[in-house]
């Protein structure tokens, strides 16, 4: 989980520097870790097979309320986000960062919701497309709410609620 010290020193950072900030959400983020390890379950109530009614499922991918999903999630979004070319912060395991020539941006993730922080927005708009290629990614466009707090910019600032 992001820390709150981290969120408040990335939205510093965008408004001290004027940088883009933008917010994407995770559709359906623990469906889209995959499993290194068996997991079974029993069969679905409505799902489960006439002649063989007390065989198990064995999951390829994980499932809300099991206990392998975040970290699941994590490791896969991670993954996804190295092969882009971000970085992991040793400070904080929630925040990425991009530094590629002039261009600079900072990625906060909080389970299925993630900022987005830089100078260009081309650059942006190309890792959450990126990103969108593996996962379902909505586009929120400029950040508005974000670990129940809601953010509004305007030209004095950015406001917090």
């Amino acid at each position: 989980m992001v820390k709150p010290p981290t969120v408040r020193l990335v939205l510093s950072l965008a408004v001290s520097h004027d940088w883009y900030l933008c917010q994407i959400d995770v559709q359906n983020a623990f469906l889209h870790g995959l499993l290194h390890e068996d997991v079974f379950m029993t069969q679905p109530p409505g799902f489960i097979h006439p002649q063989l009614p007390h065989h198990v499922c064995k999951l390829q991918r994980s499932l809300y309320g099991l206990h392998q999903a975040p970290r699941a999630w994590f490791s896969r979004l991670t993954d996804q986000l190295q092969a882009i070319g971000f970085i992991n912060s040793q400070a904080n395991h929630s925040l990425y960062i991009y530094h590629q020539g002039s261009t600079l941006i900072y990625l906060l993730i909080y389970v299925d919701d993630i900022i987005l922080a830089g100078d260009d927005m081309q650059s942006i708009k190309r890792v959450i497309q990126l990103l969108q290629n593996k996962f379902a990614v909505k586009d929120i466009g400029d950040l508005t709410f974000f670990l129940g707090i809601e953010a509004i910019r305007d030209a004095s600032g950015l406001h917090l609620s």
